[in-house]
């Protein structure tokens, strides 16, 4: 991969969505809701925002929950990424 973020900006990539619910029922592409979960990928450097500096919590290889609406999606070599602050990442999942 080819994608260095940059400041407090990391890059995950989603995780696959469960193909059918807790009771057995089998979800097809439209029914499944995009997951909040993901892995990171690639971590800024951090750095300086609004004036205080950043430090990166985040590592490469983490599993991650992050906010719904957050980010910007990139494909890149066929891999869907999506590029998101680190403010917008909610927990680590351990």
């Amino acid at each position: 991969m080819n994608l260095k973020p940059l400041g407090d900006r990391v890059v995950i990539q989603h995780l696959e969505a469960e193909e059918k619910t807790k009771s057995g029922i089998i979800l097809t592409g439209a029914a499944k809701e995009k997951p909040q979960e993901a892995v990171v990928v690639a971590v800024g450097p951090g750095g300086m925002v609004d004036g205080q500096k950043v430090e990166m919590q985040v590592k490469v290889g983490d599993k991650v929950i992050y906010s719904k609406y957050a980010g910007t999606e990139v494909t890149l070599e066929k891999e869907e990424y999506v590029i998101v602050k680190q403010s917008d990442i909610l927990a680590i999942v351990e």
